[in-house]
């Protein structure tokens, strides 16, 4: 009788690891590894692989639906289809090899694509896998799920360090991280590295052309050419007097940019 008391309290306690192995709602798929067992039928213990077709074979009952079902839901289940054969089944369904997650990154990021989601795991840790955000336009970045738009800044998060902005993902979660491309801001002219930079908050035209090496011996330093696309998709052009900037203080002049802009430093004699 103690022996008994033992193995079923051991029996909850594998049941208690594979709740916390998984999350309490996750969803058995295609392909995860189930370790199934029947307190007290050696024989009925297996562990089974979900097939393509969301089913798995247990002796003495056949085929049944795992796919779908959470694993209690499926314990449950079983549980049903043993009482025929057995006298009050004590069953535990546990899952022990997870396959079924994966999340969605599309958007045009270099890292977009499907990817195994290996357990619970936040958003930020499971980006960070990809080491840099380099191209990714993390402002205009979201995460979708069943349809929906989860209250996520993902540029708060991965670079103000937000940690309130974390969540953990769930199967089937798509990220949208688009390329940058269009935020990219163009240096040219009579710079000593023409070049692009993407935009960041509160960036002025003195960053851009300090990174830039700074004006060439034939920069015409208060010709400085802003070029940005209206609404209209036509060009306006502001010129900004960035020698008075540098040499007079003069800050007014030290104008914000934005994603898309053409700075262009123009050349003259003097």
């Amino acid at each position: 009788m103690m022996r008994m008391f033992f193995g079923i309290l051991l029996l909850f306690v594998f049941a208690g690891i594979s709740t916390a192995s998984t999350s309490d709602d996750y969803v058995i798929g295609d392909g995860d590894t189930l370790q199934l067992s029947v307190w007290g039928v050696a024989e009925l213990s297996v562990v089974t692989v979900v097939r393509p077709d969301g089913k798995i074979t247990i002796p003495g009952v056949g085929d049944i639906m795992a796919a779908g079902f959470t694993p209690q839901a499926l314990s449950v289940n079983i549980t049903e289809k043993l009482q025929s054969i057995i006298k009050k089944p004590i069953v535990t369904v546990m899952v022990t090899g997870v396959t079924n997650n994966k999340v969605y990154i599309i958007g045009g990021w270099s890292a977009s694509g499907v990817h195994a989601l290996p357990g619970r795991m936040t958003i930020l840790k499971f980006l960070s896998k990809f080491g840099n955000f380099k191209g990714a336009d993390l402002e205009k970045s979201y995460v979708l799920r069943n349809g929906k738009k989860l209250d996520v800044n993902l540029y708060n998060l991965l670079i103000k360090g937000e940690m309130s902005r974390d969540i953990l993902l769930k199967p089937e979660d798509i990220i949208y991280i688009p390329d940058n491309e269009s935020s990219k801001i163009y240096i040219m002219g009579a710079v000593n590295s023409p070049k692009y930079v993407y935009y960041r908050e509160n960036l002025k035209i003195l960053d851009v052309i300090l990174e830039s090496g700074g004006f060439t011996k034939f920069a015409k330093g208060n010709g400085v050419a802003v070029l940005r696309k209206r609404p209209d998709g036509t060009l306006q052009e502001t010129t900004i007097r960035v020698n008075d900037l540098m040499k007079d203080g003069l800050l007014s002049e030290n104008v914000l940019l934005q994603p898309g802009d053409f700075v262009i430093v123009k050349e003259g004699i003097f």
